[in-house]
């Protein structure tokens, strides 16, 4: 899975940039992709302005384009082509076998782990790791807990709000994670996509096609950014992914630049789509670290024929689906 490596730079300038920059993420990919699409976005994701890539399968372990081993030739290819990799563990656990896959992912020394919830703790307890946003952190208190066991950032809860976010870990106080205590912990936001509400049991799309989850056909491979789901009024309103329900809308926080620095975040995720989505992370590093106006680039990602409506509501204590006021 070789990808395309960046050129050399000037190191001294790099450090630099790198202590000025709002770091973009590149979210875990939430939805079934064949091989060949998810090989050829990582390879474009190389190439772009993203900091940061998060692999794995985090919904649903009978997906089986790409086991373990593939997320980590991915992995090492990125990390070649100068990425920071993230390699992040399952939100949902069902079986024994989950838990070992899980084991395996969290045990590697490789790469950092992000935690997709408590299961995985206890193995990366005593080392470097990241807090998903799918482990419960509302409180200082509680990130002050984890950073004790080793966490050295954290991915707020998507519902929080950013005055919230402040709160928790201000950023005149900041939390002190990593082994030793002495490494800061950072605080990343969940900025574009479809927001990952709830995980189930149960499989949605495969109910929706009147198959049983272990006989499931694989239906949600059809629906690259999920299955919409409508109200009675023939409003989009969740989005079904296999076990997993997202809004319909995608959250997005490119018009919440000032707020977010005054918040402390110093990273945003951007959660994979289908289409344009090279355009959206060039339109959020031009904003957040390229001095682009905040509407110009909101004017930007409004033009591009993306999945869903942009909304930015639980950001600003308000209805999720509330649209960005810009």
């Amino acid at each position: 899975m070789a990808l395309k490596r960046e050129p050399k730079v000037d190191a001294t300038a790099t450090k630099q940039a790198t202590r000025q920059r709002t770091r973009i993420g590149v979210g875990p990919l939430l939805y079934y992709w064949p091989r060949t699409a998810v090989v050829e976005f990582y390879a474009r994701m190389a190439d772009s302005a993203a900091d940061t890539i998060t692999l794995g399968e985090v919904v649903c372990s009978r997906r089986h384009e790409l086991k373990l081993a593939d997320w980590l030739a991915l992995a090492r290819d990125l990390a070649a082509c100068g990425k920071e990799v993230v390699l992040a563990s399952q939100a949902l656990l069902e079986s024994e076998a989950d838990l070992r896959e899980t084991r395996t992912i969290a045990g590697q020394h490789e790469f950092l782990v992000e935690a997709g919830d408590a299961s995985a703790l206890r193995t990366l307890a005593g080392r470097r790791f990241v807090l998903g946003p799918h482990v419960n952190v509302y409180s200082r208190p509680a990130l002050e807990e984890y950073a004790a066991l080793g966490a050295v950032r954290w991915v707020a809860p998507v519902e929080l709000d950013l005055e919230a976010i402040a709160r928790i870990d201000p950023p005149d106080a900041r939390v002190n994670g990593g082994p030793d205590g002495t490494e800061p912990i950072e605080t990343e936001v969940f900025a574009f996509g479809r927001l990952p509400l709830a995980f189930s049991a149960r499989c949605f799309t495969a109910r929706h096609y009147r198959l049983s989850k272990d006989e499931c056909a694989f239906r949600c491979i059809e629906h690259p950014d999920g299955m919409l789901l409508a109200t009675d009024e023939g409003e989009a309103f969740l989005a079904l992914n296999g076990i997993q329900t997202q809004s319909a809308a995608l959250h997005c926080l490119i018009a919440q630049r000032e707020a977010a620095r005054q918040a402390g975040v110093s990273r945003l995720r951007l959660s994979p789509c289908s289409t344009h989505f090279d355009e959206v992370i060039d339109c959020f590093d031009a904003v957040y670290n390229r001095g682009l106006d905040p509407r110009e680039g909101l004017a930007a990602l409004r033009a591009l024929p993306l999945p869903g409506e942009l909304v930015d509501g639980f950001a600003r204590h308000a209805p999720g689906l509330q649209r960005i006021d810009a």
